[in-house]
């Protein structure tokens, strides 16, 4: 474990952090809209809501930011929960652990200009993997916060990176999204689905010109990827070919209505049920495969100043779930009964 030690942060990190605050897509609030009607025109039965409990504060807000935004949760190989603060500034605890059991908060890595968007440990070397907004590239750690390497970095096909969130294959290569784009309107669509081999770090685009994809995950057989577009507010299913080098099929799979909030981090439980992470109001909405709405996890009414609940992890082999949730009252983690199992798809991402 490295010690976290004060450091004035470098001009493109909060550059970054400012722009990102700017459209949304760190911060909102709003209610989603109603359900649209079912076959027929039949207004479908209201989804059974779960309540989620607070599990522990985080984060507070930071001074040389103004926000605080938790992201990645991801179990490591000791059963800890690791996730990222967005927003830290340099010196503070970039990279977090925390203990399920005693609910303790230990910091595990900080650097200068980073911004973590996510997190989650490769199946390949062990290393826990970062995606940074801010540099574009992908960085990897130990799980006690040492050895930090920069595994990517670099244009694709000549563009820049923006990327946001992470999902390994069994050979441990990288699904990553690029959410370029996610400042412009979603007519100016320029977000990538991009594949990045786990051994020599080449990177390969499967999809393009979509609204800002942020969150993305495998489904259980890994024959293709959900991924939901922070723009468009819909996820996508992609199909995938036997070595997932290229894209077989395309198409929405579910739609979003969020009003002012948009669909964030996706996680895939044993039953192939979809978590979608939505910025702009701290719920998470869970459907089937067939795009079904199966449930809502909310907060409890007494809690106030929470307005992003962006991702979940579910650890392996149980239905004890948790999500991040954040605003002006902190970061936070709070925990739910899943509808199934945790797999790999849904510890990180």
């Amino acid at each position: 474990m490295i010690a976290v030690q004060a450091a004035a942060a470098r001009p493109v990190a909060f550059r970054t952090l400012s722009a990102l605050a700017a459209v949304g897509l760190l911060a909102g609030c709003a209610a989603p809209g109603p359900a649209d009607p079912g076959a027929g025109g039949r207004q479908p039965e209201p989804a059974p809501e779960r309540t989620a409990t607070r599990l522990v504060q985080v984060t507070s807000v930071h001074e040389a930011t103004g926000m605080t935004l938790l992201e990645g949760p991801t179990f490591g190989p000791d059963g800890g929960l690791f996730v990222v603060d967005v927003t830290a500034p340099a010196g503070e605890p970039k990279v977090l652990r925390v203990d399920i059991d005693t609910r303790d908060v230990s910091p595990i890595y900080t650097d200068e200009d980073s911004a973590y968007t996510s997190a989650q440990f490769s199946p390949h070397d062990g290393r826990l993997y970062l995606t940074d907004f801010a540099s574009g590239g992908i960085d990897s750690i130990t799980a006690d916060g040492d050895d930090p390497r920069a595994f990517f970095s670099g244009d694709v096909d000549g563009q820049p990176m923006r990327p946001d969130d992470v999902a390994f294959d069994e050979a441990g290569n990288l699904f990553v999204t690029d959410t370029t784009g996610y400042a412009d309107p979603s007519w100016e669509a320029q977000g990538r689905v991009v594949r990045i081999d786990g051994e020599t770090a080449e990177a390969t685009v499967l999809a393009r010109d979509l609204p800002a994809p942020n969150g993305i995950s495998f489904t259980p057989d890994f024959d293709g990827l959900w991924v939901s577009h922070n723009t468009g507010n819909r996820v996508d299913h992609l199909g995938l070919d036997a070595d997932r080098t290229e894209v077989t099929t395309a198409y929405p799979a579910i739609w979003f209505s969020g009003g002012r909030s948009q669909v964030d981090s996706t996680a895939v439980d044993a039953a192939g049920n979809v978590y979608q992470g939505v910025h702009g109001q701290a719920e998470v909405f869970v459907y089937s495969p067939t795009g079904d709405l199966l449930t809502t996890v909310s907060l409890p009414r007494k809690a106030k100043g929470l307005t992003s609940a962006t991702n979940i992890a579910i650890r392996p082999g149980t239905t004890d779930a948790y999500v991040t949730v954040s605003g002006p009252a902190g970061g936070f983690v709070y925990e739910f009964e899943a509808l199934a199992d945790g797999i790999r798809q849904s510890n990180g991402g």
